[in-house]
């Protein structure tokens, strides 16, 4: 999804060199803010699995996966999460109730900067290092820019409100 997303905004910023009239002021943008939050079109249908989260003073995105998983979690939001540091390569905290596992293999090897549920535990997952495959792991999605590099400097355990995008 993410990536047909790439190519079509690197085609578009190319318009305008091939005699294609370039996008209008009054097109949405995906420039940042000042805050250095994208902005979103609320008509898109790919900004519906969009997710922001806050730790702090700092601010992520989340791009979800299109699965029951991500559908339940996006039910429960706008939540606020305890989140503890494990091993040096997660941040992880319980979300209010379980999320649906259909559809979903029993477990997975999350990539760095992958948004994951950890089902034994009702734990939401933000992976800024490398963890290898372990049951009861589901990825919902991936965090966005450069977000896992920014969570590892996280020390310790954090509280993140996690809210649709």
């Amino acid at each position: 999804m993410a990536v047909g997303c790439l190519a079509a905004a690197t085609t578009a910023c190319g318009a305008g060199e091939t005699g294609d009239p370039a996008p209008s002021a009054s097109e949405p943008s995906a420039e940042a803010t000042a805050s250095g939050t994208p902005t979103t079109d609320p008509s898109d249908p790919e900004d519906d699995m969009l997710i922001r989260i806050t730790i702090g003073e700092e601010r992520f995105t989340a791009t979800l996966e299109d699965s029951a998983a991500a559908d339940d979690l996006l039910a429960q939001l706008p939540v606020t999460i305890d989140m503890t540091d494990h091993g040096g390569v997660e941040k992880t905290g319980p979300l209010p109730s379980p999320l649906a596992l259909d559809g979903q293999p029993d477990g997975a090897d999350p990539d760095v900067g992958d948004l994951g549920y950890y089902a034994p535990g009702n734990d939401l997952v933000l992976y800024y290092g490398d963890q290898s495959y372990f049951p009861g792991i589901v990825v919902l999605g991936q965090l966005d820019g450069d977000a896992a590099a920014r969570i590892a400097r996280l020390d310790g355990t954090v509280t993140a409100s996690v809210e649709a995008g």
